[in-house]
């Protein structure tokens, strides 16, 4: 995520403990949380790809997805 909404995020935030946001600022605040946790999201996702279980016989075997 681009530093300035990262900052945004932070400004919105303060700006809420300061007053009530208005309508506008806390849909904006809303969708760029929604935003930031979707690409945590997909980071963690990519780093659990590509992650290898080695065993203490010397084995090893990449993380597979869990079907629900």
């Amino acid at each position: 995520m681009e530093k300035n909404k990262i900052d945004r995020i932070n400004e919105l935030y303060r700006l809420s403990t300061a007053r009530t946001l208005t309508f506008e600022e806390k849909n904006e605040q809303l969708n760029l949380r929604r935003e930031y946790l979707a690409e945590i999201k997909l980071r963690f996702r990519n780093t659990l790809e590509n992650t290898t279980v080695v065993y203490p016989d010397g084995s090893s075997e990449k993380l597979k997805h869990k079907e629900k």
